[in-house]
């Protein structure tokens, strides 16, 4: 089976110039049309699960689904990604239960309400680092709050987000810190705090520099041009999904997400990791409004999830051609959590060593 680490994954992202977009699920029907479009696109593909979805499906669940995933689909090599992980036992249980990678958001404290200090997050990100590092696994660890600079607030998603007013210096991710998280923590991907946020309603207009600070990416990959970069809170919002939930019944007020056109500016930039929810929920609602608007008779929930799921696999495919993601599945030779774990051992994979070139 091809389950692989994000580590490798982002390495060879990086060597190639592309971009992954990271796909949340919580169902076998995401799951399948995500790989489909993996499938047709000859793309390597990262399904990453929140602490919500591994309550609403179990661990165990989504283990032996994302197994049976690996199975159908051997050609396109999985990263099973923990989602903001908010402290140790959530991110070595997912380790435990399979996931090749996790993320420590040590960004807020552990009720993932609070800000936390960098100090605390330096810690907490660091000592997970090591414990996966140990067995393979990868880490990614984040810099900054996630949140609107329009609003100076973050909005929740999954039990993520802080909570209050937050101040420019919070929202977009200092650069010299960036370097100085890297070194001493060790982590294999940088999530970073631009001005995106989590769910739909991300900005009130079509964003500008005054509230996606594209900028901020650029200098900190001018720092740590050998760390991958993650973007997260970084869907879309297609309007032509907005018009879709609205005109079967749905009330989303006018909203824009971070448009596509900047994402590959970023993976310009240094962007590796793409986190991409709320679309997929909207591909899916859109089409379940839909069905159920125009054949209300309609009782079988198949018939509402084959539209769903052909809306997602649609959208993912333009995702995976648009990163560059496509095409490169068959060009990954997979490593093993033991050779990655003998890796790390030897420090033939430690980020820290870029990270003081750089500073």
């Amino acid at each position: 089976m091809a389950l692989i680490t994000l580590r490798q994954l982002l390495d060879h992202a990086a060597e190639e110039g592309y971009g992954v977009p990271a796909f949340n699920i919580n169902d076998m029907e995401q799951g399948l049309a995500i790989m489909r479009a993996a499938e047709a696109c000859d793309a390597p593909v990262i399904l990453q699960a929140s602490r919500g979805a591994r309550s609403y499906a179990g661990d165990i669940m989504l283990r032996h689904m994302v197994e049976a995933l690996a199975e159908m689909f051997p050609r396109n090599h999985i990263v099973l990604h923990q989602d903001h992980g908010n402290n140790d036992a959530t991110c070595l249980s997912a380790i435990r239960h399979g996931f090749t990678s996790v993320m420590m958001d040590g960004s807020l404290e552990e009720d993932m309400k609070t800000p936390a200090s960098y100090d605390y997050n330096v810690d907490i990100t660091a000592r997970v680092t090591r414990a996966a590092h140990a067995v393979g696994a990868s880490v990614e660890g984040e810099l900054g709050v996630l949140g609107s600079l329009e609003s100076g607030e973050a909005a929740a998603e999954d039990g993520s987000g802080a909570e209050g007013k937050l101040s420019q210096d919070q929202l977009l991710t200092d650069p010299d810190q960036a370097v100085d998280f890297v070194m001493r923590t060790r982590c294999d991907a940088l999530a970073i705090a631009c001005g995106t946020s989590h769910g739909a309603y991300k900005f009130t207009r079509q964003p500008d520099g005054e509230i996606l600070s594209m900028s901020t990416i650029a200098a900190i990959h001018d720092k740590l041009p050998d760390t991958h970069l993650v973007m997260h809170g970084s869907s879309s919002v297609p309007q032509y999904l907005q018009d879709l939930i609205n005109a079967h019944g749905g009330h989303m007020p006018q909203t824009w997400g971070v448009p596509v056109e900047e994402i590959e500016k970023g993976i310009r930039m240094g962007v590796r990791k793409v986190n991409i929810d709320t679309d997929c929920r909207m591909a899916m609602t859109g089409q379940f409004r839909k069905v159920a608007a125009e054949r209300p008779e309609e009782f079988d929930p198949r018939k509402f999830m084959k539209p769903a799921m052909d809306e997602l696999e649609k959208l993912c495919r333009d995702r995976f051609e648009r990163f560059g993601t496509a095409g490169q599945a068959g060009r990954i030779t997979p490593v093993s959590l033991d050779e990655m774990a003998a890796r790390y051992a030897s420090g033939a994979l430690d980020p820290a060593i870029s990270a003081a070139r750089a500073a």
